[in-house]
C-alpha cells in the first residue's frame, strides 16, 4: 500500500511532468489547451484539473518556474567586483537554454496573461534593472533611457532570438548574448571579445 510520502512523491512527479509537457506544447502552439497538454503528457483532462484547476494557474506555474530558474543564473554570475557588461555577457550565455525553453512565455506575455506573467517576472526585472544601473554608472551601458526600460528592451531582444528558432543553438546564443549587449550601448568589437571570452 503506498505511503503518504510515496503518493505525494508520484504526485510532484506527474504534476513536473505536465508541466515539462504543457512547455513543449504550449511552445509548438501557444493556444494549445489544457485538452491538448493532457494528450500529450498521456493523462486524462481531470488529471491535468486536479494539479492546475486552469489554464491561467497552469501558465503562472510554468512562470514561477522560469523565474526561480533565470533569478537562480543571475544571482550566480552577478558579483559586485566584476564589470556589468562581463555579468551580462555571463548571464545571457548561461541563461540561453532556459531562456530557449521557456520562450514560449515571451507569446503568452503578449496576451490574456500578460499582466500576470508580468507581475510574477517582476523581482528578476529588478535585479536586471540593478545590473544596468550599474552598468550605467560605470560607463559601460548606454545612459540614454532608464535603466529598467533598456534592460527589458536588451532581455526581449534574447527572447525574441530564442523564439525565432535560429538552427544553431551556439549560433542563436552567440547573437543572443552580441545583440542584447549592442541594445545597451556596449560597442561591438567589446561585445564580440566578451562572447568570444565565454568557455
Amino acid at each position: 500500500m503506498p505511503t503518504d510520502s510515496s503518493r505525494a512523491r508520484s504526485m510532484n512527479e506527474t504534476r513536473d511532468r505536465i508541466l515539462d509537457v504543457a512547455l513543449d506544447v504550449l511552445g509548438e502552439n501557444p493556444d494549445a489547451g489544457m485538452g491538448d497538454i493532457a494528450s500529450a503528457a498521456g493523462v486524462v483532462r481531470r488529471t491535468v484539473y486536479g494539479h492546475f484547476p486552469s489554464r491561467l494557474d497552469l501558465v503562472l506555474r510554468l512562470t514561477e518556474r522560469a523565474v526561480a530558474e533565470m533569478t537562480a543564473v543571475l544571482t550566480e554570475v552577478d558579483a559586485a567586483e566584476a564589470r556589468a557588461d562581463e555579468t551580462w555577457a555571463e548571464f545571457v550565455a548561461r541563461l540561453w537554454p532556459v531562456t530557449h525553453r521557456y520562450r514560449v512565455l515571451l507569446a503568452l506575455r503578449r496576451g490574456e496573461y500578460g499582466e500576470a506573467i508580468h507581475g510574477l517576472l517582476g523581482p528578476l526585472d529588478e535585479l536586471l534593472a540593478d545590473l544596468v544601473r550599474r552598468g550605467q554608472e560605470s560607463g559601460v551601458f548606454a545612459s540614454h533611457l532608464p535603466p529598467g526600460l533598456l534592460s527589458q528592451l536588451a532581455y526581449g531582444a534574447v527572447f525574441a532570438i530564442a523564439d525565432s528558432d535560429l538552427p544553431d543553438v551556439a549560433l542563436g546564443a552567440r547573437a543572443a548574448t552580441i545583440t542584447s549587449l549592442l541594445m545597451l550601448g556596449v560597442p561591438e568589437p567589446r561585445a564580440v571579445a566578451l562572447v568570444d571570452d565565454q568557455p
